[in-house]
């Protein structure tokens, strides 16, 4: 089953790597297609005022901005995962400076071409892309004072492996902050799949709170809820699936779909 799961993942985003922002965004749902009628995303957010923001790296697949909450500093060593294109990379590069390192860690191999040659145009030395898997990194223990990921743990079939992994790779005393899509309370059946028709990303996001224990279970201190927002699938999609007297049970239920931007430590020695 998780196999199955990786390859579709696999397959979407080696074809989104072939489309530009605007291709992506036209479709809602990037290369799948799946609800062309609809004309803008739900979930990315507007770079551009960043800097070492690059268009050509932006695909728009984001939920979040995980640099925007951090603390990079500079020197600092980042790794990225399902680092796509090199957006968010390339953002924490310009904090990084010279004397840092950025590492992204994407699975699909387009993608990890696609940041390669932006990277290259970019004239950088220190910031590198390596395939691998989330689950099982291509890097070595207590390497990264920060970890970063945008829109991708929620993909991961086993997000427990995903935390410890994120927990390894950090030094005693890094930091993770993630931003990614999750839910609160129960989602019917039918608007969890209209979300998914929407947005395919929303197929793997599990509950708020299993979210956060599964980073506490994993040893990490310090967990704060940065940023959280509400997702709005449109009536006219959810419409398709639901009465209107079942949309609005469904508003008043208090359940929904959200992304947010998790920050936590890895404890120092002493903390451990």
């Amino acid at each position: 089953m998780e196999k199955d799961l990786k390859l579709v993942v696999k397959e979407k985003y080696s074809l989104i790597a072939k489309q530009s922002k605007t291709q992506n965004e036209s479709s809602c749902c990037g290369a799948t297609g799946c609800c062309s009628s609809v004309d803008y995303t739900i979930f990315s957010e507007n770079y551009k005022d960043l800097k070492g923001y690059n268009p050509d790296a932006d695909l728009g697949l984001g939920c979040g901005i995980p640099t925007e909450f951090a603390q990079i500093k500079e020197g600092d060593t980042v790794i990225d995962l399902g680092s796509g294109a090199g957006n968010d990379c390339f953002v924490a590069r310009a904090v990084v400076g010279d004397s840092g390192q950025v590492i992204g860690i994407d699975m699909t191999k387009e993608m990890i071409e696609k940041a390669r040659e932006n990277a290259e145009k970019l004239h950088f030395k220190n910031v590198e892309f390596r395939l691998g898997e989330i689950e099982k990194m291509p890097v070595t223990a207590n390497k990264a004072d920060v970890v970063i990921s945008n829109c991708v743990l929620n993909l991961v079939p086993d997000k427990q492996k995903a935390f410890c992994e994120i927990f390894r790779v950090l030094k005693p005393g890094g930091h993770l902050s993630v931003s990614d899509v999750v839910l609160k309370g129960e989602l019917p059946k039918k608007i969890q799949e209209a979300a998914e028709m929407y947005a395919g990303c929303v197929s793997g996001a599990i509950q708020l709170n299993h979210y956060l224990g599964i980073i506490e279970h994993t040893g990490f201190v310090h967990l704060k809820i940065h940023k959280e927002k509400a997702i709005t699938v449109p009536d006219e999609i959810m419409l398709n699936y639901l009465s209107k007297d079942e949309l609005e049970q469904y508003k008043a239920s208090g359940a929904g779909i959200f992304s947010i931007t998790v920050y936590a430590e890895k404890p120092t020695r002493g903390e451990g």
